[in-house]
């Protein structure tokens, strides 16, 4: 129950995080230079995080 609290006040204060950094920023990843709102590319990069945290822990039980 209090890992599914914190999981949406986590959520919420990413969102509050994410609506106010709307500005335009230059994203360079390599060769690639694309611009796009600062919100998309925070949002982008913690959905990553969930996405890599998610599998290593599931990889971590397929091996134990």
């Amino acid at each position: 129950m209090a890992k599914t609290i914190i999981f949406f006040i986590l959520i919420a204060l990413v969102i509050v995080f994410v609506i106010q950094n709307t500005q335009i920023v230059e994203f360079r990843f390599l060769a690639w230079k694309v611009s796009m709102s600062r919100a998309l590319l925070l949002l982008g990069t913690f959905l990553m995080g969930i996405a890599v945290g998610w599998l290593s822990r599931r990889l971590r039980k397929k091996g134990a």
